[in-house]
């Protein structure tokens, strides 16, 4: 049987940490900054754990190495 291949997309937008959670960067901040709150705008900084359904299949069908 030949190894699966890994989906190029996941490889660029996901990480799995050492716990083996699903690190994703977080949405919603790519335009609209000026209607947002400063507090929204500093609490979008940095990486978000995905939440435990999306990561099963992100770990299912996307990473399936990882």
């Amino acid at each position: 049987m030949p190894k699966m291949k890994t989906k190029s997309g996941a490889k660029k937008r996901f990480k799995l940490s050492a716990g083996g959670k699903v690190i994703a960067g977080q949405a919603g901040k790519r335009h609209g900054m000026i209607k947002r709150t400063k507090k929204q705008i500093r609490q979008l900084r940095g990486t978000r754990s995905v939440s435990e359904p999306d990561a099963r299949t992100v770990r299912r069908y996307f990473l399936p190495y990882g």
